[in-house]
């Protein structure tokens, strides 16, 4: 089977061993350590208000407020709802383990 190579791009050994770091971390102050030197100062943030988004949509915050309270475009915050809603999952188990899941009602 011939796999499509830009769906699957992200999946290789590199990415493989990072998320074996990541895994490794001990605590919060480990994880702020080792991102602050990953990411800019810049990625963290984006990263952390994807994050927000997620809680936020959970909480069926108009995409309105949520762009106010995290400076993300309406494209962002309708792809981090499409991966919410569709993606792997890792939003939904992360919301869950954390306790800040809240499932929008399936009208």
């Amino acid at each position: 089977m011939i796999r499509n190579k830009r769906k699957d791009q992200w999946m290789n050994p590199d990415t493989d061993a990072l998320f074996a770091a990541i895994l490794s971390l001990r605590s919060k102050d480990e994880a702020k350590k080792f991102f602050r030197d990953l990411l800019t100062e810049v990625e963290l943030m984006e990263f952390g208000n994807r994050w927000r988004a997620a809680r936020l949509l959970t909480e069926k915050t108009p995409y309105a407020e949520i762009g106010l309270q995290t400076g993300l475009s309406s494209a962002t915050i309708a792809r981090v709802k499409r991966w919410l809603d569709r993606g792997m999952g890792g939003y939904e188990f992360m919301l869950k383990r954390t306790g800040k899941y809240r499932p929008e009602s399936k009208e």
